[in-house]
């Protein structure tokens, strides 16, 4: 993925996720989303490193890793308008979407559920040799799951093809990671494992992508699995209605001056790659996108009653 695709990519994420925000304020929208405002760098750095037969999966928060990952805009908001071009056609909402053949395997709404999900994906590949790397998602509150420890230990033993993607925003919900965590570098649990371990900043998108190339390479020559924690920051709530009463909004204010749109934009325009005319249209093409999306979904139909039972598991 070449840069300037990849800053394509973190601003239809941004005003696609600005654009949820404001629909369910509106009315136009029900239930509740979790957005990712501020994660655009590591969503778009990841996705730039792998390749296309590579497996993802991801946590609530995973609509800009869908995004990164390739998907439709438009069918992926008709299914938070409960629309039958949706991605679960309308029947699952945020946490339901997949698309495998992306290697999109889908968002979970299981704190740390994810982690196992990318652990078996990746036994997959090793069992049948495909080459396949498998990447997760998941929060910092997610690194004290249980399942997080048992799948990390059987990853190592067995060399795994699969990255373990941490995003560190600073909160498990309403929770500080200093108060959740006895030792806040989430990468430093790597070592018990055998594995390597790296912390990144996770508000820029070159830092992250060379990480995981780096990490990706070597698990595909068969060394096994790598830890890579992403600093960054959710800039919104942790879910729609978050009053954020847990931290104070100077924070916030200081926050969004490391916002990773603003700085891969200054990133490209120093090297005089973009310049501010480039930002802008590039700002309106990503806008009008999603204004498409949303018309899109407005003008589509809802599933019909008498499918309501089709491919129920149980």
């Amino acid at each position: 993925m070449e840069t300037v695709e990849a800053y394509a990519r973190m601003l239809t994420i941004r005003f696609f996720e600005e654009a949820i925000e404001r629909l369910f304020r509106e009315g136009r929208i029900m239930g509740t989303a979790h957005t990712c405002i501020g994660q655009e760098a590591v969503a778009v750095g990841v996705a730039a490193a792998l390749e296309p037969q590579d497996a993802m999966t991801t946590t609530h928060r995973g609509h800009g890793h869908f995004l990164a990952r390739g998907a439709d805009a438009g069918r992926a908001m008709a299914e938070l308008f409960g629309r039958e071009p949706g991605y679960s056609h309308g029947r699952g909402g945020s946490q339901m979407m997949m698309d495998p053949s992306i290697g999109f395997y889908g968002a979970n709404g299981i704190t740390g559920g994810s982690i196992p999900f990318a652990t078996g994906l990746a036994l997959d590949a090793q069992i049948k040799r495909t080459g396949r790397v498998a990447v997760c998602f998941f929060g910092d509150g997610a690194s004290n799951q249980g399942v997080f420890h048992e799948s990390l230990n059987i990853a190592a033993l067995w060399k795994l093809p699969v990255l373990y993607i941490v995003e560190n925003n600073g909160y498990a919900m309403s929770t500080a990671t200093r108060n959740g965590l006895a030792d806040p570098r989430i990468a430093d649990r790597a070592v018990a494992y055998g594995m390597p371990g790296s912390t990144v900043n996770g508000n820029d998108f070159f830092a992250v992508r060379e990480a995981v190339a780096s990490f990706a390479a070597a698990a595909r020559a068969g060394r096994g699995p790598a830890l890579l924690e992403c600093v960054t920051y959710r800039l919104s709530g942790h879910s729609r209605g978050d009053p954020r009463v847990y931290r104070t909004r100077e924070e916030e204010a200081a926050a969004w001056k490391n916002d990773p749109i603003l700085l891969l934009e200054q990133r490209l325009k120093s090297e005089g790659v973009l310049d501010d005319a480039a930002v802008a249209a590039h700002r309106q093409a990503a806008q009008a996108r999603i204004d498409e999306a949303i018309r899109f979904c407005e003008t589509s139909s809802l599933p019909d009653p008498a499918s309501l039972r089709d491919a129920l598991f149980a």
